[in-house]
């Protein structure tokens, strides 16, 4: 489908990314992808994208959803933008999902939308479908005048924070799953755990201040009606750039400091750490392994093994893995194969879900999916729904998860504070703390 283009010089970066986003207000379906002009992206593309307003879409539970998102790719045959829930599992394999849901999110959902800005080396490129293009002017006038349709304003009150698992037993569910690294049924595996709060949030306020925290490379703002996703995420799930797939999964964690010296003995103590290294590497394995599925012989390879990458919060370990598509391969494809990605959930893969979800007390949905989009050409790129807020606007309820990777080396009290130092920022947001 054909979009009518115009293009814009850009005067003042962020200025323009905070009224785009507070002009998006007024659509119920919005996607804001933001890199936060992280400089050590590797694989950069757009500074930002805005994409807002449905033309088409596409919503299902798990039952046949890699094969009705791909008859939606390929016909549409334009920008869509959505997400993957990580229950898409259940049609990828003979899976189930029955834990605790108070988010109610639908497992995939995807849509064509009417209007796209596309920030990128100092323009703004704006994308609307034809039946609106007659808009693109006044848009941008409003856009740039900061005018936005007025919407009932949430006052954001501190929110007390539940746990789904309690301290202990959390820890005693890392014995078990240690249990089951002894038992030889697995090698490592994720394990999670919920936070929640029954309350109203502002979205939008919320977003700004968990991105303004931890400015990592792969943030968004996501709303469709009534469900929000506010991610503050420092991981790429997925890339297709032509026939160059791309996967960066991360697994490693350490503080920063203030003082320099101090950060820089944290980060090489990451680097060295062989727990961490261990944690990485098996997982680079096992993406290796899903994307040799749909690659071109010999081509899959690891450009970066191990690497530690700076953000705000925390220090984190990083390793590219890269492949060739072979022929006859679809977009949607390279995906299926490969979802849910390495890093959220063990090896080996299926063994490592089955004892998740009997283990962890609530559904993830879409914690530990992905945000991302499909080009009119069929290149994508998505990230993974990690250091995120959820919320149910309509069931006033709220939600983040954290967690980490178990392996023989585990010690349930590490495990724990690892947990803790993921959530800080969530919680900081919504309990109100500067």
């Amino acid at each position: 489908m054909t979009r009518t283009i115009v293009r814009y010089k850009i005067d003042k970066l962020d200025h323009l990314k905070s009224q785009l986003l507070q002009w998006a207000q007024q659509f119920e379906e919005v996607v804001w992808l933001d890199s936060n002009s992280y400089n050590r992206q590797s694989y950069p593309d757009y500074e930002a994208v805005l994409a807002v307003e449905a033309f088409t879409s596409l919503k299902t539970d798990y039952h046949n959803a890699f094969d009705q998102l791909e008859e939606y790719q390929s016909t549409t045959s334009d920008w869509i933008f959505g997400y993957l829930s990580y229950d898409l599992k259940n049609d990828t394999e003979r899976l189930t999902s029955k834990n605790d849901d108070g988010l109610d999110f639908p497992d995939l959902y995807f849509f064509q939308p009417k209007k796209i800005f596309l920030l990128k080396d100092g323009i703004v490129e704006m994308q609307y479908l034809g039946m609106v293009d007659d808009e693109m002017e006044q848009d941008y006038k409003d856009i740039l005048q900061g005018k936005v349709t007025a919407t009932k304003p949430v006052v954001s009150e501190p929110l007390p924070i539940k746990l789904k698992v309690h301290k202990e037993a959390y820890k005693d569910k890392v014995r078990e799953m240690l249990q089951h690294i002894a038992f030889g049924d697995i090698y490592e595996a994720n394990l999670c755990q919920e936070f929640y709060a029954y309350g109203e949030i502002d979205p939008l306020e919320t977003y700004s201040r968990l991105n303004a925290i931890s400015a990592p490379p792969f943030a968004t703002y996501f709303r469709r009606d009534d469900h929000y996703i506010l991610s503050a995420s420092p991981e790429r799930y997925i890339k297709k750039i032509g026939n160059k797939i791309v996967t960066q999964p991360i697994k490693g964690t350490a503080s920063r400091s203030d003082k320099e010296e101090e950060d820089h003995a944290f980060a090489k103590a990451l680097q060295q750490n062989p727990k961490e290294r261990s944690e990485n590497i098996m997982i680079v394995d096992l993406v290796r392994n899903d994307l040799s599925r749909t690659a071109k012989k010999g081509s899959v390879m690891v450009e970066e093994l191990c690497e530690v990458y700076p953000f705000k919060q925390v220090h984190q370990m990083i390793s590219t893995v890269t492949s060739e598509m072979g022929v006859g391969i679809s977009p949607v494809d390279v995906i299926r194969s490969t979802f849910p990605m390495g890093s959220m959930t063990g090896a080996p893969k299926l063994r490592a879900m089955k004892i998740i979800e009997s283990l962890e007390e609530s559904k993830r949905g879409v914690y530990s999916g992905s945000v991302g989009y499909f080009t009119p050409e069929g290149d994508f790129d998505f990230n993974v729904i990690i250091r995120s807020i959820l919320y149910n606007q309509e069931h006033k309820y709220v939600s983040y998860t954290v967690g980490g990777a178990i392996t023989a080396g585990s010690d349930p009290n590490s495990e724990y504070e690892e947990c803790l130092l993921k959530a800080k920022a969530m919680r900081a947001v919504l309990e109100g703390e500067s």
